[in-house]
């Protein structure tokens, strides 16, 4: 019998306050519920950079999880700031060490939503750091309905990992982002668009796995959203 596959998961984390009145970490349920549901054993990872390689030695694959903040625009060459950025820079010291970590390996990757923008910046890729003030007449990317039903629909791209993966020319998905790729870079292949034309996934063609979508796929919305699951747990093999 097969071994189960390992999966690391990163967290969030939250200053004092909420749940406790000291520093904590926090996961959505869902993100583990898909990943068990896929047939694989979600474990959490915290914020050390300096323990990756350690966490990396006992997994099969990595997801990089989403979350209200933003990846620092120093990270990508941007001379500016734009004044809606929120930082979260041990989070972010830790995914990046994680990420590479995991590519170096050939480790499968996914990136859901900030997760996707971390890949795309480790890909060699560049970040819209506000949507409504770069492109005239976007999608609501934070939909006003909750998190559990679409937003929005996105065409995925023919001949990708993606495409391979859903099986569909279109999807159904939540909405959750200000900011969004603006260049995929070098190494990266845009997979799927939204109506307005913001990349909404995208992927490294070198790699056995390596995947990010914009969206959340942890909600089950589109029937995609569970083969994503499905394929990333298949390559762990």
């Amino acid at each position: 019998m097969a071994q189960t596959p390992v999966i690391g998961v990163t967290l969030d984390s939250e200053q004092p306050g909420g749940y406790s009145k000291y520093p904590w970490y926090a996961l959505r349920q869902n993100y583990a519920d898909a990943l068990l549901a896929a047939g694989a054993l979600p474990v959490a990872l915290p914020h050390d950079a300096g323990a990756a390689e350690a966490y990396l030695d006992r997994l099969d694959a990595l997801v990089v999880t989403g979350g209200a903040f933003d990846v620092d625009p120093a990270l990508y060459g941007a001379d500016e700031r734009h004044g809606s950025v929120t930082l979260k820079t041990g989070r972010t010291a830790a995914e990046l060490a994680l990420t590479r970590g995991a590519m170096a390996r050939g480790l499968p990757i996914l990136g859901i939503c900030g997760g996707e923008q971390l890949l795309a910046v480790v890909l060699g890729g560049t970040l819209i750091q506000h949507i409504p003030d770069s492109i005239a007449d976007a999608l609501p990317h934070e939909q006003p309905n909750p998190r559990h039903e679409p937003g929005h629909a996105v065409t995925v791209v023919p001949g990708t990992l993606l495409h391979r993966i859903v099986g569909a020319p279109r999807m159904e998905v939540n909405s959750s982002h200000h900011q969004a790729v603006r260049e995929a870079g070098p190494r990266a292949r845009v997979n799927a668009t939204a109506p307005d034309g913001v990349i909404e996934g995208i992927e490294d063609p070198d790699a056995r796995f390596c995947l990010g979508v914009q969206w959340h796929p942890e909600f089950f919305i589109d029937p995609g959203d569970r083969r994503i699951f499905d394929a990333l747990v298949a390559a762990c093999g």
